[in-house]
């Protein structure tokens, strides 16, 4: 069975050594007059990006204001903070300079300016987007794909409740991608971004919808790529070739092109995203925490995908004759991946001890929205579930 699809994809991607020389250009064709140059800490700022940019928008004679300090996990704080300075200094476009969590930032500005209410309404699931403003990127850390997906997820400060929503009005219009810019990422943070890049293929692969020949084999070479290119860069850190397979592969994993005529599941993203909320973990390494006891709650209902991807990811040899076996190779095999990359496989090695029954129930309530919500689309994830997976993976 293959699931009906409309692939939406309208971002500009300008990659390569020299893509940052374009940034002012694409700006300009979108008619800006005032940008919000948005980032992070001040690794742009150390590395010279940001003088880079800032003298790109300074000779194509743009005014710009800046506004930084996204963290991990990025606030809605923040974000708030930003809707104020578009709206005093009448800003026409937002840059965003850094990875997931900037863009995400960026967009939920983008959002919040365009919108009379309170932003947060969007993810109370209170209101639905209408507008945004218009939003580029200069891409550093490649994992969370934002940059060519139509996804924003954003923590509200009280009570650390996060959350996502899909729009295609937030799609950026352009993302620049230079891989020589991710070669001073810490190892635990590429490994971590390669983690995401690949769960976000593994999300929509596992999917009850299997016939899909063509967009497996997409999806099956993304993972084989970027699990082979992240083994090399974490002793490499400079190989241009390898990044540059990280970089393209993030984009890829998140603009839904892994997901035609499949149906995404994405269970794992929102049980790390209570993780990752409470405990202020990496993204990533929450789901190489949380993945594996997953996949072994669903297995046995799914055996002829599991098995495929143990064959057609991981390299075990089918032996044709034992399917939960080979699955469980698969699983294991990942395992071993997330080890030699630096990532834990389960929630003790994440937090470096064990979690609490209270915690756990806390993580439960939030992710079910007080019992009120199912997650997943290969396998429905229900309140009772939600608390087995989080035990199994503690």
């Amino acid at each position: 069975m293959i699931k009906d699809f409309n692939f939406y994809a309208p971002t500009r991607v300008v990659f390569g050594k020299s893509s940052e020389e374009k940034i002012a250009e694409l700006i300009v064709a979108h008619r800006a007059k005032k940008i919000l140059i948005h980032y992070g800490g001040g690794s742009a700022e150390r590395s010279g990006l940001l003088n880079v940019v800032r003298n790109q928008l300074r000779q194509a004679g743009l005014d710009f204001v800046e506004l930084g300090g996204v963290v991990p996990n990025p606030l809605l704080s923040k974000v708030q903070e930003g809707i104020e300075l578009c709206r005093k200094e009448q800003v026409d476009f937002i840059l965003a300079v850094g990875g997931g969590s900037v863009i995400d930032s960026a967009k939920a500005i983008g959002y919040g300016v365009k919108y009379d209410g309170d932003v947060w309404d969007f993810w109370a699931g209170k209101a639905a987007p209408t507008d945004c403003m218009p939003i580029g990127v200069v891409l550093t850390i490649p994992a969370a794909g934002s940059e060519m997906s139509s996804s924003c997820v954003i923590t509200k400060d009280e009570g650390l409740i996060k959350r996502g929503i899909n729009s295609d009005l937030c799609r950026c219009k352009f993302v620049v991608m230079n891989p020589e810019r991710t070669y001073t990422l810490p190892s635990y943070q590429t490994a971590a971004g390669a983690t995401d890049i690949m769960m976000h293929t593994m999300e929509r692969y596992f999917s009850k919808y299997e016939d899909m020949t063509l967009t497996d084999a997409i999806a099956e070479a993304l993972l084989r790529t970027v699990k082979d290119a992240a083994l090399v860069v974490m002793e490499h850190p400079e190989d241009y070739r390898n990044r540059a397979q990280i970089m393209w592969a993030g984009s890829l994993a998140h603009n839904d092109l892994t997901e035609c005529g499949t149906e995404k599941d994405f269970a794992t993203h929102r049980l790390e995203h209570e993780l990752s909320a409470l405990f202020g973990v990496t993204h990533g390494a929450g789901l190489a925490a949380i993945w594996p006891s997953w996949a072994r709650y669903v297995k046995d209902k799914h055996l002829s995908r599991f098995v495929q991807f143990a064959v057609n990811v991981m390299g075990v040899e089918n032996d044709f004759a034992h399917p939960d076996e080979i699955a469980e190779k698969g699983i294991r095999a990942i395992e071993d991946f997330y080890r030699k990359i630096g990532m834990p496989t389960n929630i003790h090695e994440l937090l470096a001890r064990e979690i609490t029954a209270d915690e756990i129930e806390e993580m439960v309530n939030k992710c079910s929205r007080g019992g009120t919500i199912t997650l997943g689309a290969m396998e429905v994830i229900d309140t009772q579930a939600m608390r087995t997976i989080y035990e199994m993976a503690k």
